[in-house]
């Protein structure tokens, strides 16, 4: 399989809550729509260090990992970040991996949405079909 992208947006929960809730606007929600590298070896949500600064995204703790080349790598962990693709969302941490320059769509999030890679045609699918449950805002 050759490596191929899908457009998703990252959102920050806490901004999404508190226009929910009246106390910022919705313009002001900080969010990212990003051609993520749509990774399954990846166990999480890949971002650099510049998109965990614009999300605003909290630093939870810091965790080690080993890349796909077989180095183990010292990275941050951020507090959950909403995920969307299409009419789907999740959240999931973001691994905030060092010298990282693209995102990472890896197998939690991908499994967060119910999505398979289909590989013949270089995309991402909905596991059963396009009809998903439907976030009430």
């Amino acid at each position: 399989m050759s490596c191929f992208r899908e457009e998703i947006t990252l959102e920050n929960p806490r901004d999404a809550g508190n226009a929910r809730h009246g106390i910022i606007k919705e313009t002001e929600v900080r969010h990212l729509t990003v051609k993520a590298l749509v990774d399954t070896g990846a166990w999480t949500l890949v971002i650099s260090e510049d998109t965990r600064a614009k999300l605003g995204l909290d630093v939870l703790y810091t965790d080690t990992s080993e890349v796909a080349d077989g180095v183990v790598v010292t990275g941050l962990v951020t507090e959950p970040v909403n995920v969307h693709w299409k009419d789907r969302q999740t959240g999931c941490n973001a691994f905030v991996l060092p010298n990282e320059t693209e995102v990472l769509f890896g197998a939690l999030p991908l499994e967060g949405m119910d999505l398979l890679v289909d590989p013949k045609r270089e995309r991402v699918i909905g596991a059963h079909g396009d009809k998903t449950l439907r976030i009430v805002k």
